[in-house]
């Protein structure tokens, strides 16, 4: 960071591996809250948790969530676009 002084760090992003599991959610999100403190950064975004486990993210510090999948539904990869 100090060899790019026009680099301002906001915070961090995750995206941790797709679980059900509400421990799992929470334990992924909470590493990244105690890694963003351990940094002694002046930071003040954790983009962190997708429409289904936004909760648990929120619940362990998360300023950004992504919710595609919850506004506008699940999208279909396997399938060529529509002309």
């Amino acid at each position: 960071m100090a060899a790019l002084p026009n680099l301002h760090l906001r915070g961090l992003m995750a995206i941790p591996e797709p679980t059900e599991d509400r421990a799992e959610q929470h334990a992924a999100f909470a590493r990244l809250q105690q890694l963003s403190h351990s940094l002694n950064l002046p930071l003040d975004t954790l983009s962190m948790g997708m429409s289904h486990d936004l909760e648990a993210a929120i619940a362990e510090g998360a300023t950004w969530v992504r919710i595609g999948t919850a506004l506008f539904g699940a999208r279909d990869y396997g399938q060529p676009a529509q002309q």
